[in-house]
């Protein structure tokens, strides 16, 4: 269970991927500073496993807080805990489909590779590289659910559009919305936020977390590995356009 808590959540390393030498690709991460993501995608890179795996064994809904026990411990998170904890705006949006129209039609335009306008449904090999990026990091970290990471779903691109053109969003409504899926029983919501969770859990009085164990590096957007999946992403675009024949193979002789 610890590892598929790991592969749903994320850290972005925001001082290094700064000094990534793409101007636009640097604009898209200064985009989460601005939309105040930033403290939720930057908190210690550290998890407690134990901690974790007890803390959704036991989670449920309460009274509108996310409840459980750890240890024998109570532990009681409400939404005004949870945004203050990573300085999330609480004014705004609480239903993205809200998002303008016309701001949905302008984010069709600028998300695009190519001059004709994508889907709010759409692949992510037919938008741009830095929103490619953005898309990863929104299905792998903020609302992780079954279905295919190639393909930008509609709610991923109304999040992408909410960020990109600066909407006003109540981000501790809705992303304290998620954690509470989380540890709802038969919910399509994955489990994640990992580091996130560890970060609430140590101002918990009396609680002990047990060993700290560092983040794995595939799981943190930093300079070098920002620059290793674009450079991927890159390449498959290349073949994808070229789609080069296949080398025949050559027939080998039995020996006798």
């Amino acid at each position: 269970m610890a590892s598929s808590l790991i592969s749903r959540s994320h850290h972005i390393d925001f001082d290094s991927v700064f000094r990534f030498d793409d101007a636009e690709i640097v604009q898209m991460f200064e985009s989460l500073v601005t939309t105040g993501l930033m403290e939720f995608f930057g908190c210690p890179a550290i998890f407690h496993e134990n901690a974790l795996i007890e803390f959704f064994e036991n989670g449920s809904v309460r009274d509108d807080m996310v409840v459980s026990t750890i240890g024998g411990i109570a532990v009681e998170i409400s939404e005004s805990v949870f945004s203050a904890a990573f300085g999330l705006p609480t004014e705004g949006l609480t239903d993205l489909s809200e998002v303008p129209k016309n701001l949905l039609s302008d984010a069709q335009s600028l998300f695009s590779s190519s001059e004709k306008e994508v889907s709010i449904s759409c692949l992510k090999k037919e938008i741009k590289m830095q929103y490619r990026l953005l898309s990863d990091i929104l299905a792998k970290s903020l609302f992780v659910k079954a279905g295919s990471f190639d393909a930008v779903t509609r709610d991923r691109f109304l999040l992408m559009t909410a960020i990109t053109l600066d909407v006003k969003v109540n981000w501790g409504n809705l992303l304290f919305g998620v954690l509470k899926e989380m540890v709802t029983p038969d919910s399509r919501q994955a489990k994640g936020y990992a580091i996130q969770i560890c970060v609430l859990l140590k101002n918990i009085p009396g609680l002990e977390l047990g060993e700290s164990t560092t983040f794995p590096t595939p799981r943190i957007s930093n300079e070098k590995t920002v620059h290793r999946i674009v450079s991927v992403n890159e390449n498959v675009g290349i073949e994808e356009v070229g789609e080069a024949p296949r080398a025949k193979k050559t027939p080998v002789k039995k020996t006798m």
